[in-house]
């Protein structure tokens, strides 16, 4: 069949003032929802029934929670119609309220992209751990969460033909190298391989996973590697701190013997991977880590942090961060990842010196010199009293 295309008639003069009166009542129409409405505008109650579409603020909906260990757990998650997906290995920063605040951390995904649309993060309740344990011990299905896209550099090579990898994992670190291993082998949730689909993939990648735990029951997605290794698609070397004590990186190569020939991928604490970071240069060997901690390398001095902008002060020790600290004495403050990477906590120093908890390096703004030095107040501490404008 032949479509024809009909030409279009020409407005005439009355039919275009009768457009333009259709718009002119249909803004009033607008503007008399939004007022009746008022503080809200039709978006809001909008969001309250499809807060998932596409052109709304990015969110996703809890869909399930699946204990892992004791103290860790999978969230499930549907996200939004503008989700743009990820790669094995990225992170995402999910917004959660908790007891009427609205808190911002940053966790990796545990999947490839998954043919119904989920995505799913594993977390690890730490001590005092405003989300961590929320999120592990109080979430609930159909709980709605604020989401960014994802984002990060620590994912496999697009072409990994000939290449021989090699994952060291130490308690929750796994979580972005899981994410990496279900993406290139048949692994479910529940940890069941599916040999049939994986017999064809046998050879085609060498892989070595040195997982690190503090004992095999704290030991998250322990099945799921263990089946693998079984299956042949990973040799996986566990070590757990009860039972061989804490690792030493320099008995990595009699774990490795042929360690030279390998590239490492590691996350997990910071002490693990600035011994890597020192072992793999000293050798020559290729490195890339993810690090889910900021690891305090020099303290600060100490002092009060005064906000302007509410007038209210604190005093704070030379080890805490300004968030941490103005957190704790009720001030609402920007946050994130809480470890130095989204810069979700940045605020201008307008005067006084804080010192970077990393490497340790003094930032001083002097009055009246600019509108204030952007700090990032997660793994910044005062050094001598300051003044933040917020």
């Amino acid at each position: 069949m032949t479509a024809t295309a009909f030409p279009t008639r020409p407005a005439t003069g009355r039919s275009a003032a009768w457009n333009r009166l259709g718009e002119r009542l249909a803004a009033r129409a607008e503007r008399i929802a939004n007022a009746a409405v008022t503080p809200l505008v039709p978006a809001d109650y909008l969001d309250l029934f499809h807060p998932l579409r596409a052109g709304a603020d990015l969110r996703a909906r809890i869909v399930s929670v699946h204990p892992e260990t004791r103290d860790a757990a999978t969230i499930v998650l549907k996200p939004g119609r503008d989700w743009a997906g990820h790669v094995p290995g990225q992170y995402i920063r999910i917004g959660i309220d908790v007891d009427g605040v609205r808190q911002w951390r940053a966790y990796s995904l545990t999947h490839g992209p998954r043919p119904d649309g989920l995505i799913s993060i594993t977390v690890k309740a730490v001590p005092d751990g405003i989300v961590s344990n929320h999120l592990v011990h109080r979430a609930k299905p159909g709980t709605l969460v604020h989401l960014e896209q994802a984002q990060g550099e620590f994912v496999l090579p697009p072409d990994l033909a000939g290449h021989k990898l090699l994952f060291v994992t130490a308690g929750s670190g796994v979580t972005p190298v899981i994410g990496m291993l279900r993406n290139l082998f048949p692994v479910t949730d529940e940890g069941v391989v599916g040999l049939d689909k994986l017999d064809p993939r046998k050879g085609a990648l060498d892989i070595v996973c040195v997982h690190i735990a503090p004992s095999r029951p704290d030991s998250i997605f322990l099945r799921n590697l263990e089946e693998l290794g079984r299956a042949g698609a990973i040799d996986l070397v566990a070590r757990y701190d009860d039972q061989h004590g804490v690792l030493d990186v320099d008995v990595l190569g009699e774990l490795v013997p042929d360690l030279a020939e390998r590239t490492t991928y590691a996350c997990g604490p910071a002490g693990l991977l600035d011994a890597l970071a020192a072992h793999h240069e000293t050798n020559g060997l290729g490195l890339f880590t993810e690090q889910f901690r900021a690891s305090t390398v020099v303290v600060g001095d100490g002092g009060t942090v005064r906000f302007e902008a509410g007038g209210l002060e604190i005093e704070t020790d030379a080890a805490t961060p300004i968030l941490d600290a103005a957190e704790e004495a009720g001030v609402l403050m920007p946050s994130g990842c809480r470890m130095g990477i989204c810069f979700g906590c940045v605020l201008p120093l307008k005067e006084g010196a804080v010192r970077d908890l990393r490497s340790g390096d003094l930032i001083v703004a002097n009055p009246g010199e600019s509108d204030g030095i952007q700090i990032q107040t997660c793994i910044s501490a005062a050094a001598g009293a300051c003044v933040i404008d917020h």
